[in-house]
């Protein structure tokens, strides 16, 4: 059984590991230089809910990327407006363990190859065209590209697709398999309906920080610094599309967390 991923992100990765220990012969489509897409900006794993999910994925077999964050975490058990018990994890070095893993397995990591049409005839996925005009055949394709929608949003909407991390431009935009075979995306929104997706965080460089606050946050793991009074605004809350960063704290607060960088 031949299985091609398309979208190399935490979805992809899970699904070519699961697929190759089932026994399949295992492609991976990845448009970037990088695997784990947003994994390399997130830097956050067990928090609130995902606790619970961590423990049975790994109980079940299934917790190797788990396992992975957890070796390069930088702290644990780390409380923050809206999050309990996180695991804060190196963004510098979590992509690296990853491709290393699934390159042990055997898995076909096929980096820098963007798909830009599917072959599909009487309800069948018969192969993906790269936009180098390489046809792929499969027995299974699995699309894991994301539905936040594409760069495009940002233009359009002022809502970005949060993918900046891959350097937006500079691989060609996404191409959605499932909506070309008839399935329509389920796109992210903002609270007011716009499409679109906006992220809120961003990396800051730690030698940026002054030593006090670069000192708490390596041995802490999160700084919160309090927004002068005059300078809170509820109002961009609104265009948040990740509810746990929706919250009033974080228009009243910046709050740093030490995830190789500062995020």
């Amino acid at each position: 059984m031949k299985v091609v991923i398309i979208g190399g992100g935490w979805s992809g990765c899970a699904a070519a590991i699961s697929s190759k220990k089932a026994g399949a012969d295992v492609t991976v489509i990845e448009k970037t230089d990088l695997l784990l897409g947003l994994g390399n900006v997130g830097g956050i794993m067990r928090n609130n809910g995902r606790y619970t999910a961590s423990e049975e994925l790994i109980a079940l077999g299934g917790g190797e990327l788990i396992e992975i964050t957890d070796r390069v975490s930088t702290h644990t058990n780390i409380d923050f407006p809206g999050h309990k018990h996180a695991t804060l994890y190196n963004v510098n070095m979590i992509e690296g363990e990853v491709h290393k893993y699934l390159t042990s397995l055997g898995i076909n990591l096929m980096m820098e190859s963007r798909v830009s049409d599917v072959k599909f005839e009487n309800g069948k996925i018969k192969g993906v065209y790269l936009s180098d005009d390489t046809y792929i055949t499969g027995d299974v394709f699995i699309e894991t590209t994301g539905t936040t929608g594409p760069m495009g949003n940002c233009l359009r909407y002022g809502n970005g697709c949060s993918m900046c991390i891959l350097r937006c431009p500079a691989f060609g935009p996404r191409i959605s398999i499932s909506e070309r075979c008839g399935v329509s995306d389920i796109q992210g929104e903002t609270n007011n309906d716009s499409l679109g997706a906006m992220s809120g965080s961003c990396k800051l460089a730690k030698e940026s920080l002054s030593e006090e606050i670069r000192t708490e946050l390596d041995s802490k793991g999160v700084v919160v610094l309090k927004v002068p009074v005059e300078d809170i605004n509820y109002e961009k809350l609104n265009t948040k599309v990740c509810q746990q960063y929706a919250l009033k704290e974080f228009a009243e607060n910046i709050i740093l967390l030490d995830t190789g960088h500062a995020r």
